[in-house]
């Protein structure tokens, strides 16, 4: 049984307007999936809807996350059983340093699976692990004592995100456009530190507009997402064709016979 599985999800926005039209999506632990479309195309949307951003409604469908209907819930509930969504661009959060983040995040997912008793990750452990985990994916550890992405560069704050990816152990990753933004260098480092996590206990969905990231994680699946849908499926080797060809092929008339 697939981790994630999406039925026919259908997600709008405050004011009715549909943006995703119907997907089928199964992810696993061990798989890398990515989602490439244009702008425009409605793949932030997924995103933000997989993590349950109260701004865009699941009007039909529905999302199991382990065999568990999770589609009315929450997104603390959802990042509680394992869902963690990379934002493209990640929020400031001033007057909260990126330590009290981490441990009061680590400490939230573990009194929710310790079935709501305070189960406090010890001090010694936590710093142990974080430090390990900055010096894995070279982040600067100044950063630690520093508020959360507030002056931050956007390398350091795709970084962060990863060293969140890292501390918090989700099961299924989702990175919404995780390379904007991002020279050469700190792609490098982003993508081998995805590389570094995906395994037995963790599946990734990569949403991208372009192949540059997937030079540096290799999908299992390519998924290509346009008008709302996905209008067809395959290998690494799709990515290469798309960054060959482009996104013209695949015409409304196109996407309707899909559907």
């Amino acid at each position: 049984m697939a981790l994630l599985e999406l039925k026919n999800l259908h997600v709008a926005l405050e004011d009715g307007t549909e943006i995703v039209k119907g997907v089928d999506l199964t992810v696993s632990p061990g798989e890398v999936h990515a989602v490439m479309g244009p702008n425009g195309s409605g793949k932030s949307t997924l995103a933000y809807a997989l993590m349950g951003h109260p701004a865009y409604e699941i009007t039909a469908g529905q999302l199991f996350f382990d065999g568990e209907d999770l589609t009315e819930a929450g997104a603390d509930e959802r990042a509680q059983k394992g869902l963690f969504l990379a934002f493209q661009y990640p929020h400031a959060i001033p007057g909260v340093t990126v330590t009290s983040f981490l441990r009061s995040a680590i400490n939230a997912i573990r009194k929710a699976r310790n079935g709501g008793v305070d189960d406090p990750i010890p001090v010694k452990e936590f710093r142990t692990e974080l430090l390990t985990a900055m010096d894995r994916l070279k982040v600067p550890r100044e950063l630690a004592s520093r508020y959360l992405n507030d002056g931050f560069s956007g390398g350091e704050k795709k970084r962060v995100e990863i060293l969140q990816m890292a501390m918090l152990e989700p099961r299924i990753a989702v990175l919404d456009e995780t390379d904007s933004g991002l020279d050469i260098d700190a792609l490098k480092i982003v993508a081998g530190g995805v590389k570094d996590l995906v395994g037995p206990s963790m599946g990734v969905l990569v949403i991208t507009h372009y192949q540059r990231i997937l030079n540096y994680i290799t999908p299992d699946f390519v998924h290509v997402f346009v008008g709302g849908r996905i209008v067809e499926e395959g290998g690494p080797e799709l990515a290469h064709k798309l960054e060959a060809e482009g996104y013209e092929a695949f015409t409304p008339k196109q996407q309707e016979a899909v559907t």
